[in-house]
């Protein structure tokens, strides 16, 4: 494998930017210094010339659509959009098709990746009312953990028996992430509008119908369970301000039992955005107001919040283009998530050493990823380079997704991604795929 030497970066990691240089061989980091010279002729020189160098991000929650709903997005399409986006790692759902909530279908998906990720992978298995013998065979040192939908949910992966429920939490030795919507709170919400509107419900209500009272109700039962039988949660993509006064930040993250995530749509957005996007931003739990993204954004920076993350779930423009009841939640994220956050940096809104913290080091805490996460001599080579003032526009020509829309049409953000390593191959180098990446299956220290 060709080693490759970063030169002249401003090196963003464990809350320091420092200037220097980092040598890559063998796939890992072998040398950061002040300066490095190259060990061989055919070393490739990277000049950064000021750019900014960032462990890879690696994404905790996305939904990459295979197998089974291909015609929304591939493994292959979507991470090779992440890492142009600059993420490294991912973590998938198990709402595919058929669902992952059984370890040969969960195997399955491993291989798909094996044969066409871009970048470094796990997933999610998938938990049910009836599959409790299977969870108890995942191992834990080789999966990422244990997702349940406590509200929302595809197929039969709504967990809605209290008593399996506690069982569950109180058998598994996997982290348990969670997505918390109260059902009958949804439902009843849904009624009302529907005798008001008929099946022409506007798009603006969404967050009415998904309200902050069904998402509280959800949250707080689930950490109450996790209180109670001692189990390890993490709750995805928060979208309210209330439910963040739930978490608390009185201890470091490795000694947390419950954790939380927030989704960048959640701190981009707001409710009067539903006028012009219209159904790109329809996700679950709903883009909220700005009393929520505000709050969000506080409750991260305070770290009551631990990890940022996507939610990548795309849909075809057909599909989102229909009306509210008809038109499925999720969007495509991972090519834009970490210029929006440093988009949010020029604005003075959260620092690169903040950024780097909640969506590389607290990921690889939080999971126990096994060598990734950091800028560390030993460490496998996910890197990323960012360059903070190169100005470029959204596009449909420049989108990688599958689905070939992004909510971020027309936005200009001011930072872009130029260069990608995955396990010290620069697969992404200036809008360029030079080399097809070595992705790795990730492991866990537990």
């Amino acid at each position: 494998m060709k080693a490759v030497l970063i030169k002249n970066a401003n090196i963003v990691n464990e809350g320091k930017i420092i200037k220097g240089d980092v040598l890559v061989q063998d796939g890992r980091i072998a040398e950061i210094s002040e300066t490095i010279s190259a060990k061989s002729a055919d070393t490739k020189v990277i000049d950064a010339d000021g750019s900014y160098l960032l462990p890879g991000m690696i994404d905790d929650q996305v939904h990459f659509r295979e197998p089974g709903l291909t015609h929304k997005a591939t493994i292959e399409t979507e991470s090779k959009a992440a890492v142009a986006g600059g993420i490294t790692s991912f973590i998938e759902m198990p709402n595919t098709v058929p669902q992952a909530t059984t370890i040969e279908l969960l195997e399955e998906k491993f291989d798909i990746a094996a044969k066409t990720s871009w970048a470094n992978y796990s997933f999610m298995f998938g938990g049910t009312n009836d599959n409790l013998d299977e969870i108890l065979k995942v191992d834990p040192q080789k999966v990422a953990g244990l997702k349940l939908f406590l509200g929302s949910s595809t197929g039969n992966m709504l967990v809605d028996d209290p008593k399996i429920l506690e069982e569950i939490f109180s058998k598994t030795k996997l982290l348990i992430s969670a997505h918390c919507e109260d059902e009958t709170t949804i439902k009843n919400n849904l009624e009302k509008y529907k005798a008001e509107y008929g099946e022409d419900i506007p798009i603006e209500l969404h967050p009415k119908i998904r309200s902050e009272e069904a998402c509280y109700i959800s949250s707080s039962n689930a950490i109450k369970l996790a209180q109670k039988t001692g189990a390890r949660l993490h709750v995805f993509h928060l979208s309210t301000e209330k439910e963040t006064h739930l978490f608390s930040n009185k201890k470091p993250l490795a000694e947390k039992k419950i954790t939380a995530e927030v989704c960048i749509h959640h701190l981009w957005f707001t409710e009067e955005d539903y006028k012009t996007k219209g159904s790109k931003i329809k996700w679950n739990p709903a883009v909220k107001t700005e009393k929520d993204r505000d709050g969000l954004l506080k409750a991260l920076l305070d770290d009551r919040i631990d990890v940022i993350a996507t939610d990548h779930a795309p849909h075809s423009l057909e599909e989102k283009n229909n009306k509210y009841l008809n038109a499925p939640s999720g969007g495509p994220l991972v090519q834009h998530a970490l210029v929006a956050l440093l988009e949010m940096h020029h604005r003075g809104k959260i620092s690169l050493e903040k950024i780097v913290e909640k969506f590389a080091h607290n990921p690889a805490i939080l999971f126990q990823i096994k060598d990734r996460g950091y800028i560390r001599k030993g460490y496998k080579a996910d890197l990323v380079l960012v360059d903070l003032n190169s100005p470029w526009t959204v596009k449909k020509e420049n989108l990688l997704y599958k689905c070939g829309w992004s909510p971020f049409e027309g936005t200009i953000f001011k930072s872009r991604v130029t260069h990608t390593l995955v396990n010290g191959v620069v697969v992404y180098e200036n809008s360029k795929f030079p080399n097809k990446s070595n992705p790795e299956r990730l492991t866990f220290n537990r």
